[in-house]
């Protein structure tokens, strides 16, 4: 009984769906910091601004998310179709990936556009982004590791041959999976046996 006056809708409060993924849950949280935040006076809401940090934090690592995600269940009688078949992390993970490859095509284009001054500030890609700190660190310590990005000299983000490469090859498997789906879509009853080779 308790429990139940006790409880809290964080999907509500954040705005979200219960089955969004870790970077929308972020970007929600974000957007209603800054709109709720005292030093916004047109916006500031205390209250609104605590219920969104207290959800955020809540649900933003995926042991405290999964338990909360059964209390949430029993409360509201939602069944999670994806509980079974994708776990947390595993949501986290894919939800990584696609930060990763839309940071190498920010730099990417950047390096394009400029080649030479390639470099993004770290706050203003973070601002792209639109995700935390800590988040931030992790993305930019696993790409860095991996040699797809760099620091320049001025003490910014660009883009490193390895990344260009890893886009340019991300970008023909795109496209290649883009070819088979629409020859698939258009009445072959099999993969055409070029684009299996390809």
């Amino acid at each position: 009984m308790n429990e139940d006056r006790s409880f809290v809708d964080y999907y509500a409060v954040l705005r979200v769906h219960p089955e969004c993924d870790a970077r929308t849950l972020e970007i929600a949280y974000r957007r209603l910091a800054k709109l709720y935040h005292p030093d916004h006076s047109d916006t500031a809401d205390i209250d609104s601004f605590r219920a969104a940090t207290e959800a955020y934090r809540a649900l933003k690592d995926h042991g405290r998310r999964a338990a909360y995600d059964q209390r949430f269940s029993a409360h509201t009688g939602y069944v999670f179709a994806n509980a079974d078949s994708i776990l947390a992390e595993e949501r986290a993970a894919l939800s990584d990936a696609e930060v990763h490859a839309e940071t190498l095509m920010l730099l990417y284009k950047r390096r394009r556009e400029r080649a030479s001054d390639p470099g993004v500030g770290p706050y203003e890609l973070q601002s792209q982004l639109a995700c935390s700190d800590e988040a931030f660190d992790f993305h930019i310590w696993y790409l860095k590791s991996k040699g797809l990005i760099e620091t320049t000299d001025a003490g910014t983000l660009a883009i490193s041959i390895a990344g260009v490469d890893h886009v340019i090859s991300e970008s023909r498997v795109a496209a290649s999976e883009k070819l088979r789906i629409t020859q698939f879509g258009q009445g072959q009853r099999s993969w055409p046996r070029e684009a299996v080779a390809a």
